[in-house]
Formats: C-alpha cells, structure tokens, sequence
C-alpha cells in the first residue's frame, strides 16, 4: 500500500490549489464544454464552490456537467486527473461511478421486459432457475423486487463483494448468493444491495448468451451515445481514467486499488461526465438516443415511479423507483443515484418536470457529501434561472476558535445513554458518535458537521460547555473515568481484519463490541450467541445482517464473516503486547553506523545555544527504559552507550510539571528516549524500508530529537510499577500507532487519550503517526546537535 499521512499531503495540496488557480479562468480549452448567456454567472457560481471544496478538502480532481433539456450547458474539470504528471482534469476525465452503474443494468433488463422476454414480476427462477437463496418466507423474489432494493437479499455477495479482489465471474458471483439466507420479506422494507443488482445483470447475461459488459455496451451504453463508457476497463476509456485516493480517520492517504468487482453490474461503469450528461439529455427525451428509442416513454415513467410504497405519495420523495432513487428538490420530483467505489464518489441528479440535470464526480473515496451538496447547489442555481430569481451563494463554513475547541473538547453522553465525542486534533475540532466521525466548522455563528462524509448538522452548546445538542438530542458532559475492563470472553476477537485496501476493525468501546467497515461507518455490535452480533436493526448499510467470529484453538478469531457473505480473515498486525515490533535493517548495523559518523548533519541558521538536561536531575519520579542502550529496540542494536534522557530545559520542566500531575490518576511517566544524536537518527533512516519511513525522520531535515525538543514516552501505574498497556507497542511501525488509531480496547485508548490531555496542557504536540512522541512547542528555537552522551557527561 503507497500509505502517508494526511499532513504529508501538504505538498500536494498545495501543487493542486496552484493548478486551480492556474486552470481556473482555461474554459475554452479542449475537454470542456463553456457556458454561454445567462448561464455562464451560474458556471462561475458553481465553479467558485468546486474551488473551495477542494481547497478545503483536498480534492485531486471534480468533474461536473450541467444539462437542460436536450442541450449539455456547461461540462468542466478542476484539478489533477494524472497526480504523477499534473494532468488536468476535464470534462472527458474517466470516472469509476459507482452505483450510478444500477441505473443502466436496469435499463438492460426493462429493454427485455418491452420485447417480453421478462416479466417485472415473475419468480427469478423462472430466468435462475438454481437462484434459491434459503428463505423463512412465502413470497417468492422477483426482478422488480430486486432492481428496487425489496428482495431482502444480503447486501454483498460471499463471491465477488466490494471487498474482493480476486476479480471472479458474474456467474460465481451470483451462485454464491444461493447458499445465503434472506435477510427481510421479499417486499417489506428497503435492503440496499449490491447482489441484488449483480443477479439483475446475470439474468442479462444467461438470457443473451453474451459477457454483461459487452452487451450492455452494445445494447444500451452506445445506443444512448454514452461512447467512453464501459463495464469494463477497456484501453482507450480507463487512458483517461484520473487518479484516485483513499483515506481514513485515524489520517492515512493512500492510492485507491484498481481491481474489478465481480458484482460489476452494480457498480464497475467507467464513465466521463460529459457521457453521463449524455444520458440526461435520452431522459429527457423520452429514452431517445441519438439514433432513435432506447426505451420507450412508458417504461421510463415506470422506472421514476415509487415502487412498494404502500399508497404513498408517487410524484416525489419515495425510496426507489426501478433503478433510480427518488427525492425532491424545488417542489419537483428529483431522480438518480450517487455512487462510490474505491477513490470515487459520483452524484447524478435529474429534474425531469423541468428537464434540469447534473452530474459530480471526484476522485477522493467517500466524499458523496461534496458531491451531493455540489450537484443540489447548481440545480438550485439552475431552478433560480428557470424562475428569474437571484443565484444562490454557496455556503462555505469557518475554521472555530481555538477558545472554543479548548472549551468544547471532552466526552458527552445523554439521558438514554447515546454518547458523543468532541475532539481537539491538532485545533481543529471534531464530533464522534456511534455512526460516524467529522470535522466541525462554524456556519453564521453557529457550529455545523462539515467533512466529506457529513455537512450541515448543527451542534448547539451551553456557555460553558457543560451540555451540547445535536439532532434534537441533548448531551451532558460526563467525566471521563477509566473505563472498566473488557469482557473476556472478548479477547480473542479485537482486531484488524480483510484487505489492506478495506480493513475491518474490530474493537471495544463504552463495553460494546463495535466495528469499523468500509473506512467510515461505525457500528454497535449486540452479541446475539457465542462469537455471534448482530448488526444495528436501524440504519447503517448491513442492518438485519449478523456477523460470525471463527476461532483458532487459542480462542483468537481468525476470521470473521457477515453471515453468509464476505468472510474477513485476521491481519497480522503489529506484535503482541510486551513484545518488541522489529524490522531487519537494510544494511548491517555496523555499516549504517560507520556511514552516519562520516556524515554530516545539515546546516542551519543560528538558533539558541543548547541547554540540554538530565530529566532525572528534575525529577527522581521519571522512570526510564532507554531502548536504544539496549538490544531491545526495532532494529535490535545498541546505539547509546549509556541509558541518559537529555532535554533542553524548557521542555524538560514542562516534562517534569506533566509528570506531577499524573500522579493524582495514578501514573508516572517512563521515556524511551528524548534527546538523540543526529547520526543515530540517520542510521534508522538508512536502515528502515520505504513503507515504513513515515516512523523515522529525515537526516536531511533532522529531527525534533536532535534539537533535544521531542521525548518518547508512555504511562506507569505508581502501584504496581508496570508499564500501562496501549493500544500498540513502542517503536511499532504499523498503523496501531497512530494517535487516533480506532482500535484496541477503552482502557487503552483511555491511556493513550490521558497522555495525550496532559502532554498537550503543557506545550507538547503528538506526532502524527506514533502515540509515543511528543515534540515541545519551542523545538524550532535550537540546532540539531549531533553530540554523543559521553560527551554530555563530560
């Protein structure tokens, strides 16, 4: 995995907001599409929004196309479709769109159902004869069962789910969904599910006797004029194909895989903007390509109709028609899809009373919200043209105070015993609650959720930080107390799971079990039998689902599998507690060290003169366990002489007033290391491999150690004497160590959160990928020194 860390993006960012700026005012180049007339202010509004959206959520490249009637208005891209040679985005970026994908393989099969070849509401065994999923219920599945989410069907497939990567058949894909259980009765209630579209297209495939992508291209994608898109990476669409990222909430950026799901008819299109503007325009047209009908009038009525809605409303905001979503906008019906798949987010939106559409797409995984709030803000601009009315701003929220992070940031928890989280990272303030985690800005004085997962939840607050409100819910500030011990039986099943591209975490919090899936959706995890828990009965995208630990005679869970579907098999992630994390050093110890005593460290402007001290001379309280005096280190080599922790003075007296005030929670402070010389620090540079280069500094630069400025450190209880135990071990270059990693149990990230409190109340900041280290606020006010403790003890 190409991984970094979120602030190791800072270049990156800043190559991307200067390719804005340079592309901003290019409309007329190839690849776009310029707005004329009246529209060309509603191009610039639009424009300014994507700007800031990206500017503020670092986005590598949007591409957007706007639609009336029969007429593409406007199709551009902003940012980066290449990230390695700064190619532009445009409008013929190629795009993965996700779920947008659903809407044409349903068009596939209501194509069959004019020339009745199919029937909407014939048993699936009439096409699938072998396609018996276990069933407690009487009703048998149909087609427009599963084209509009009521199958009750599992969400993915055991064969060929989002999570898979072995890229099997549609056909293995779909017959793995035979030995599953239905989950709801056929018709009860909305189960969104990818395996349900994946059989959709199978019947496609068995009933034409041709690969679903081929046909789909052949029968409704080039018909329509859609004619750089594909089911498939075919060469000269996935050319244009743009960069795609993923990140996560503990801060990892890294590059999106690239494989094939096997459930490709509900989400493997590859698709431009400007193609998926083509397809509004045959919306609007009554399903005319431009070559005649691709579906007739009548059967794309029925497919923007509400299906099963039981009476309700059919002209607007109802569930799912055949395909499409439904919702409102403007006091018009609204219709279409959003997608996300691997480092794209995709939003498709269509007024079809008033023939307005869009499309948004961006290249950053799970950032819909942007896509949805784009895609809404240039149909109200449209609407406001449509009406002669004034365009819309666009919102755009500030950063909030420090005062108020300082005054906001602690655990809260209701009367019902919902809890919610704010969080001080690094200043910026961030809510938790039991689905999801987001960044908090503020919007015309008041506080909102603005991140790429959430926007525009308001979190209202009492002067004093006491109690806070969101969604109608009150939340009392609660002292946050060591939280009690997790149940035993529990042990074995804390951990990492899946794939490094889609890691399930499986961990305790507030003494549930809960998971972490698909990088952002927390769930709370109710045991139902042994190594059995369901899944939460209301929201969330497995609700009805159950997951099932499979242990190894030593009680640990080597897998765990959503029942009858993906199966999840344990990551072998970092060491066991008390156990030292080590790597096999790229040369011997012996060479690295006679390469960085000839090497010199890199200059400087003058600084401060050092004033380094002996902690223990502060304070008799500091217990050490210097590593790096000892072979019990990651690269098992002694690199000090003797066991010294050296600080500059400032920053060894903060050290010395956190370490007092951690004996009223009945903990002292234990260093690993603090000052270090900086031929040491080029000697772990040289020896550590490349993806784990984020746990070592650059000599180039020098590191806060040398400057005397940075301590490694972790908790002692005054008891016992033991070392308390965090959620990874010192020195562990993997992702446990990542101060926000979500994982482990509550005590221990109770540990980590109460060194984190008490370091950061006196001047210390976390460095972003390791729990351990800290750097003091002055550091830049000294030189990097490259002094041997010998020679400080002189």
């Amino acid at each position: 995995m190409n991984m970094k860390l979120r602030s190791n993006q800072f270049h990156k960012t800043i190559q991307i907001i200067l390719l804005l700026t340079l592309f901003s005012a290019c409309e007329n180049r190839s690849g776009h599409i310029r707005a004329s007339g009246e529209y060309r202010e509603v191009a610039s509004k639009v424009s300014d929004a994507i700007h800031y959206e990206m500017g503020d959520k670092a986005l590598n490249a949007v591409s957007i196309v706007l639609v009336k009637d029969m007429e593409i208005l406007w199709a551009r891209g902003f940012g980066v479709e290449d990230l390695n040679k700064s190619t532009k985005a445009d409008a013929n970026t190629v795009y993965r769109v996700g779920s947008v994908s659903k809407l044409f393989t349903d068009i596939g099969i209501m194509q069959l159902v004019e020339k009745g070849e199919v029937d909407l509401d014939a048993p699936i065994t009439d096409y699938l004869p072998e396609f018996r999923p276990r069933s407690r219920f009487k009703r048998e599945i149909t087609l427009r069962q599963l084209m509009s989410h009521r199958s009750g069907l599992l969400r993915e497939p055991l064969v060929g789910n989002y999570f898979d990567d072995d890229e099997p058949t549609l056909e293995a894909t779909v017959k793995s969904i035979i030995d599953s259980d239905v989950i709801y009765a056929p018709e009860s209630k909305i189960k969104y599910s990818n395996g349900a579209i994946a059989t959709v297209g199978y019947v496609l495939e068995k009933l034409k006797g041709e690969p679903f992508a081929s046909y789909l291209r052949k029968n409704v994608l080039l018909p329509m004029g859609l004619t750089h898109s594909a089911f498939e990476p075919l060469p000269d669409i996935t050319d244009r194909l743009a960069d795609a990222t993923m990140w996560s909430y503990d801060g990892r950026v890294f590059d999106a895989p690239t494989f094939e799901l096997g459930m490709s008819p509900a989400g493997s299109m590859y698709a431009p903007v400007v193609d998926l503007g083509q397809f509004m325009k045959v919306l609007f047209n009554d399903g005319k390509g431009p070559n005649g009908p691709v579906i007739k009038k009548e059967t794309l009525q029925l497919m923007l109709t509400s299906q099963f809605n039981d009476g309700k409303d059919q002209r607007h905001n109802v569930g799912f028609g055949i395909g499409f979503s439904l919702s409102e906008q403007g006091g018009y019906k609204r219709v279409g899809h959003g997608g996300a798949v691997y480092g794209f987010s995709t939003q498709l939106y269509a007024l079809p009373e008033v023939k307005l559409g869009v499309a948004v797409t961006s290249s950053v995984d799970v950032t819909n919200t942007i896509t949805r709030r784009v895609a809404t803000y240039a149909l109200d601009c449209l609407l406001a043209v449509e009406n002669g009315k004034p365009l819309p701003d666009y919102e755009k929220t500030n950063s909030v105070n420090e005062k108020t992070v300082a005054l906001l940031a602690g655990h809260f928890v209701s009367d019902n015993g919902k809890r919610l989280k704010l969080i001080n990272k690094y200043g910026t303030l961030y809510m938790e609650n039991d689905r999801f985690q987001t960044r908090i800005r503020q919007l015309n004085g008041r506080l909102v959720t603005d991140s790429q997962i959430s926007y525009g939840s308001p979190i209202d607050y009492d002067e004093d930080g006491r109690s806070v409100t969101m969604g109608g819910t009150v939340y009392n500030r609660e002292k946050y107390l060591k939280p009690m011990p997790m149940p035993n039986a529990w042990q074995g099943l804390i951990g990492e799971y899946g794939w490094n591209h889609n890691i399930l975490y499986i961990y305790e919090a507030y003494g549930k079990l809960t998971a972490l899936i698909e990088w952002m959706e927390k769930d709370i995890l109710t045991e139902v039998e042994k190594d059995v828990f369901a899944f939460p009965v209301k929201g969330g995208m497995y609700h009805g689902e159950k997951m099932r630990f499979k242990r190894d005679r030593n009680g640990i869970a080597t897998q765990v599998q959503i029942e009858n579907g993906p199966i999840f098999f344990r990551r072998d992630v970092g060491v066991d507690h008390g156990k030292t994390f080590r790597i096999d050093p790229l040369e011997p110890v012996g060479v690295l060290r006679k390469i960085a005593l000839s090497a010199s460290p890199p200059s400087e402007q003058k600084k401060n003169d050092p004033d380094l001290v002996e902690l223990r001379t502060l304070d008799s309280t500091i217990k050490y366990d210097i590593r790096y005096a000892t072979t019990n280190n990651f690269m098992s080599a002694v690199f000090y002489r003797s066991a010294h922790a050296y600080m500059q003075r400032p920053a060894a007296e903060s050290l010395v007033r956190v370490n007092k005030k951690l004996k009223a929670f009945g903990y002292g402070l234990l260093i690993h290391d603090s000052y270090r010389p900086w031929y040491v620090t080029k000697m772990f540079w040289d020896a550590t491999p490349d993806d784990k280069k984020i746990f070592v500094a650059n000599p180039e630069n020098g590191s806060r150690h040398n400057r005397g400025c940075a301590v490694d450190l972790t908790l002692y209880d005054l008891d016992t004497g033991a070392v308390v135990e965090m959620v990874g071990g010192y020195d562990e270059m993997t992702d446990r160590s990542f101060p926000d990693y979500v994982g482990g149990t509550s005590q221990q990230r109770w540990h980590r959160e109460l060194l984190r409190r008490s370091m950061e109340a006196e001047g210390y900041t976390v460095y972003e990928a390791e729990w351990w280290h800290y750097d003091y606020k002055t550091w830049n006010d000294y030189p990097i020194l490259n002094l041997t403790f010998e020679a400080l003890e002189q």
